[in-house]
Order: C-alpha cells, then structure tokens, then sequence
C-alpha cells in the first residue's frame, strides 16, 4: 500500500522523504543502503588490520600506505567502469556487478601469501569499491522527490558510518580471540558477507520505469566523452576537484587514523575500538544531519561550511599534546560529524549536475576520478610520518584537501530543488 501523500502547506514529517520514495524506491533504499554500508565494511579491514598486516609482512609506513592508494587508485577505474555500465545496462544490474566484485576479492586478501599478492588483490577489490557507490546514490536520487532528495541520498550515505562500525566490532572481537597474525586474515575473511545482500538485489530491486526509458532513448547513452563537451566539461573539471579535495581529506583520517590512536596515542585494542566508536558516532549522526541541511541551505553551502570545520578539527586532533587522550576522545566526535556531513549532499549534487543520458557516466567519473587523486594523500602521509613529523604531524596535509573542496565549490552552480532530466 503507497503511503499518503503530504497535502500542500502540511509541515513536513521526518521520515517523508522515505514515504514519498514509494514501494519500488524503498526497496531501492534499502538495497543501496546496504549496498554502501558493506563496502564501507571490506574497506575499513583494511586500516583496522594495518597495523598487524605491517609487522606480519615487515613493511614499512610507506608501503602500509600504499596498500590504501592503491586500493582508491583503481577505485577510480572501477568507478568510471561502473558509471558507464550505470548508463548502458541499467543502475541495478551494476549493483550487482560491483557488489560481488569487491566482496570476491575482499575475502582473497586473507589468504595473500605475501605482501604483493595482497596488494593485487587489495587493487581488484577497488574495482568493486569504486563502482558500488555510483550506481546506489543514482538509483535512491532518482526515486526520491527534489524536496527529499538530498536527505534520501544522505541516508545511503550514512550507511558508511553504518559499516565501519561494524568493522569496529567485528575487529575488537577477533583480535580479541585470535592472534595477529591470523586475525587480520580472518577480518578480510568475514568481507563474504555481501555475498546475501547479491542475492536480495536480484530478486527484488528494479530500475525506475520512467527513468529507463529515458536512458534508453538515448543514441549516447554511456559516452565517456560527452561528459567532456559543451557546457559539461566545466562541471566536470571542478565537480572532480571538488571530489579531489574532499576524498584526499578524508581518507588521510580513515586510513591512518586506528595507526595513529595505537602507535601514537599508544591505545589497545579495545581502547582503540572505544575512540573509533565516538567518532563514527558522530560520523552517522553527521550524514543524516549534513542531509537535512542540503535540502535547506543548499548544496554548495552546506558543503563549504563542513570542508572548513572539517579542515580545523582534523589539525586540532591531531596536534593534542601526550597524556591528553581525553581531550582526543571529546574532539573524536566533532570530527566525525563534520568530515561526514560534507559527504552527505555529494550523491544527490553530482546526480542534479548531469543529465539522465550521462548521469552515471558523470557521477562515476568525478567522484571517483577524485578518489584517485586524493588517494595520493594516504601514502604521502605515510612517507611523512617516517620523518621527524611522525603519524600526527603528517596527518595535517589531509586538512589541505578540504582548502581544494571550498575553492572548487565555487565553479559549480546551485542545484538545490532541480528536477532530473
């Protein structure tokens, strides 16, 4: 049964956003939802295990980091590969494509004998990385009314938080259980869990009609260059550089971050699991909120706001002074919400740039052509932190990432309220 529709003038309900995306784009929620939520999981085994995948292999920081570039690098081919697809063969099937992907090969890196087969396989898990989030945010933004859907896809969006906390529970149990030296095989090894969700997508999750017909009616439907041309190819060239300095801030934190609180800090276990807990806390409650506000102050403002907190908290976190870790839990929080906040109105901005024919060619391309990029920023921290710099010192070069997403914000235009054509 469809639920009612708001009457004009009635005050807005919480959830409408989710009761107006109608029976077919909530199941498309939900797929997407958990779509993102689990690849945010295979990637954040990574940086939990890094540390104990470093001395099993007797690698140095600058090879730990570029485990993650290399991941985000071929995330970005993956992401332009799967953008494409979007456009040809349709948003779910891509889904599902991108799912079994990264799942496949997230459970490969378990049994890696050494440290460069772990880095091929860490690569191909890009592949499937990359590509699941563009065809997720594209598929709940065309569902969803305008009104609704910068919060409809923030709500995708938060299933990252979603996801890394799950990691965090799942890390702090079996290290507890096991040794490292067989734990961080074992975490990899629990990334077949997607493998359920492959199989709820197939049955249920269906394009949007209207939409399809659209896409189809297009000669060039899928044409990596028409993105290039025309009025497009401003938007692409600063939605990338957007794309660039977000990614290459937040990575530096999601990758270096549970180092950071074991080596410099000098937390266990647990106690890294603890501060990591606050800060995916406000991780998630930073996703729904930075929703909400895109829907009312509109996408590029809300998104310069949290580029520059995002940039302050980062350099305070990582400057507090020894024995102040209560000072490091507080700011945890702060710094959650506002690195995650900016994301939240990414899916539903980028969608409202391109048109239907070049949606998911646009979407994948940009956001993932930044992720490339802003790989980079992991493994240069790495490198730095073997200087007299150290982890937290290093670690300020991501806060430039967010300088880059403020500038480039303002040769793009407002999107807030566009119907998608």
């Amino acid at each position: 049964m469809t639920a009612p529709i708001q009457t004009e003038g009635a005050p807005p309900r919480p959830f409408d956003w989710f009761r107006t995306l109608g029976p077919k784009g909530k199941k498309a929620f939900v797929g997407a939802f958990g779509g993102y939520g689990l690849d945010s999981y295979d990637f954040q085994v990574l940086p939990l295990g890094l540390a104990a995948i470093a001395a099993y292999f007797s690698i140095t920081t600058g090879q730990a980091g570029l485990l993650t570039t290399v991941t985000l690098v071929v995330s970005a081919l993956g992401g332009v590969l799967a953008g494409i697809l979007v456009d040809r063969i349709g948003r779910v099937r891509t889904l599902q494509v991108t799912v079994a992907t990264y799942t496949i090969f997230t459970v490969l890196c378990g049994f890696a004998p050494n440290f460069e087969t772990l880095l091929i396989f860490r690569a191909f898990q890009g592949l499937g990385f990359g590509g699941e989030w563009a065809a997720g945010a594209i598929l709940v933004a065309e569902y969803a009314k305008p009104e609704y859907r910068g919060r409809a896809v923030a709500f995708v969006q938060s299933a990252w938080a979603v996801g890394w906390g799950l990691s965090v529970i799942i890390y702090t149990i079996v290290f507890q259980l096991f040794d490292p030296d067989i734990a961080w095989r074992v975490l990899f090894w629990t990334g077949v869990i997607p493998a359920f969700l492959i199989i709820w997508v197939r049955r249920n999750l269906k394009d949007p009609e209207e939409i399809t017909e659209k896409r189809e009616k297009k000669a060039d439907k899928g044409s990596f260059l028409a993105i290039f041309r025309g009025p497009m190819l401003k938007t692409t060239l600063f939605a990338s550089l957007l794309a660039t300095g977000v990614q290459g801030g937040y990575y530096t934190l999601a990758s270096w971050l549970p180092t950071y609180l074991k080596n410099s800090r000098g937390l266990d276990v647990v106690g890294t699991g603890g501060y990591l807990a606050i800060l995916i806390s406000g991780a998630f409650l930073g996703y729904v909120s930075g929703g909400i506000l895109t829907d009312k102050l509109g996408r590029k403002r809300t998104m310069q706001l949290f580029a520059t907190l995002s940039a302050v908290f980062m350099v305070l976190y990582t400057q507090v002074p020894d024995g102040a870790n209560t000072l490091i839990m507080i700011l945890g929080f702060p710094l959650g919400f506002c690195t995650s906040a900016i994301f939240s109105g990414f899916g539903s901005f980028l969608s409202e740039l391109y048109p239907t024919a070049h949606r998911g060619t646009g979407q994948g391309f940009t956001y993932n052509f930044g992720r490339a990029v802003g790989a980079v920023f992991p493994a240069i921290v790495g490198f730095l932190a073997a200087s007299s710099l150290g982890i937290g010192g290093a670690m300020i070069f991501g806060a430039i990432g967010y300088g880059i997403a403020v500038l480039a914000l303002f040769g793009l235009p407002e999107t807030l309220g566009r119907q998608l054509n």
